[in-house]
């Protein structure tokens, strides 16, 4: 009887063992974790007691807390709400939060450590806590333009400033109002997420950072500028363009969206290839440079790598080990190419900014409770892509495109401009998408833009340069001042 009683023990033992290891898991190891997850109806709560910081685009607030006098006491205002909600996201009694309210939650519920003398302060002053700020990269000039030019059609614009990574314009189309999903109304918050979630446009997706597209032709900039980099052809390198090319190993043909030749006897310079777009010239380049200098080309523009700006983006990617017909395809930017928004904005950036990748982000500085700079974002560098001179020669490349190929309408009075056009065959039923990479001007780049309107924004006739272009064109127009 004692030998059962004392297993007994033993059993007992070990089960409150574990409980205790359980709960010092929980709620001292991890309790950060559990305590910071989205949809923590208890933290949010508590933080609907003190004033939730502004985020800020220059000095005009498009997120901000208002006093109430119901039982919480400040509610969450935004303006102009949709054009800004890809990048403020919504603050959410049922919902938690998204967007910065989210990953700088710490910094705007006043919560963030760095911030405990001034709570202090606070607490013997007799005030009532509150948080501090968010300075975004946002140019507002930059966001309004793209919003208006997306018009409500499906699609994404990520701009940014090439030197540092700053992200100037961040859009997302079609978009929904954060003001509704940051009421205090528990019922016409579910009501109005129930709409939204049930739209076949997902307006609650964030398009420039979280899908990723076939980039189509716009790919077409990471292979010109492998080919640079490999020291075997320049721009005026005459390579082979003929109106078809037969894929290695395989029964199918590749053919150029004109169906004729790119250039007499079927042959053109490297840069008319860039020009006029020549599916065959680079499928041909892929195979000659093969998928591995297309890889690490790619890599050096950032794909294959995740960015935090400081919300997560989708990883853009180039294939593991495609074959040659695949290669061919994926130097033109199809077969298992993917690319966010902010990606092909990346690539356009570095080749501006001397061949210099950098990191892009999105907070310009963090500020405290009473406003002063707690935080300035210094930019940094990911990696160098491509050599200043190859760079220099791409960008002249570009200013070709649109000054005498694809890319018309890109084209600004007075400002040089350099781009690539893109339209994706997106692999099943659906139609293509329109893209359109740009930088401005092309002497001393200011900005990097990439469009893309998914399945041409439902337009009966899709091309980049058609649908892409002219809202790159407001783009590059707003932060220039045109």
């Amino acid at each position: 009887m004692s030998r059962q009683v004392r297993r007994l023990a033993v059993v007992l033992g070990i089960l409150c063992g574990a409980l205790l290891i359980n709960l010092t898991w929980i709620q001292v190891l991890h309790a950060d974790v559990y305590r910071s997850r989205s949809g923590n109806t208890r933290l949010i709560l508590e933080e609907y007691d003190r004033a939730r910081g502004p985020i800020l685009v220059g000095r005009a607030q498009v997120a901000r807390s208002i006093p109430t006098n119901d039982s919480l006491k400040y509610v969450r205002a935004y303006d102009p709400g949709a054009a800004y909600a890809s990048v403020t996201g919504f603050y959410s009694l049922v919902y938690g939060a998204t967007g910065l309210e989210r990953t700088e939650n710490d910094v705007l519920a006043g919560s963030d450590p760095r911030f405990l003398v001034d709570r202090v302060q606070q607490l013997f002053a007799g005030t009532q806590p509150r948080g501090g700020g968010i300075v975004t990269t946002l140019n507002a000039a930059a966001q309004e333009a793209a919003w208006n030019a997306l018009a409500g059609r499906k699609g994404a614009v990520v701009a940014i400033n090439p030197s540092t990574g700053a992200i100037v314009a961040l859009v997302s189309s079609p978009s929904f109002d954060p003001n509704v999903l940051s009421s205090h109304s528990p019922d016409a918050i579910r009501a109005a997420y129930s709409v939204l979630e049930s739209n076949p446009d997902n307006p609650l997706l964030n398009r420039p950072l979280a899908v990723t597209y076939p980039p189509g032709s716009t790919f077409k900039l990471v292979t010109a500028a492998a080919a640079l980099e490999s020291g075997r052809f320049t721009p005026t390198t005459v390579i082979p363009g003929p109106a078809e090319y037969q894929l290695p190993n395989s029964t199918k043909k590749l053919k150029n969206w004109s169906g004729q030749p790119c250039g007499p006897g079927g042959k053109v310079t490297l840069e008319e290839a860039l020009a006029v777009s020549c599916n065959t010239a680079f499928a041909w380049l892929g195979n000659e440079l093969g998928a591995e200098a297309l890889r690490a080309q790619a890599e050096k523009f950032g794909f294959n790598s995740s960015f935090q700006v400081p919300m997560n983006a989708a990883t853009s990617r180039f294939p593991l080990n495609p074959d040659a017909a695949q290669t061919a395809q994926s130097a033109i930017g199809q077969f298992d190419v993917r690319a966010t928004a902010l990606q092909m904005a990346m690539v356009g950036a570095a080749i501006a900014n001397g061949g210099i990748t950098m990191n892009p982000y999105l907070v310009d500085q963090i500020l405290a409770p009473d406003l002063s700079v707690l935080k300035q974002t210094q930019p940094s560098q990911f990696r160098q892509a491509m050599s200043a001179q190859h760079a220099a020669d791409e960008i002249a490349m570009m200013v070709n495109v649109v000054s005498n190929g694809t890319g018309s309408n890109a084209q600004i009075v007075g400002v040089s401009v350099g781009g690539k056009t893109g339209t994706a065959q997106t692999g099943n039923a659906t139609r293509p998408h329109a893209w359109f990479v740009g930088v401005a001007p092309a002497e001393a780049p200011q900005i990097a833009v990439a469009v893309v309107l998914e399945n041409g924004g439902g337009a009966p006739e899709i091309s980049g340069n058609k649908l892409a272009a002219p809202i790159a064109r407001a783009v590059m127009e707003a932060v220039l001042g045109r």
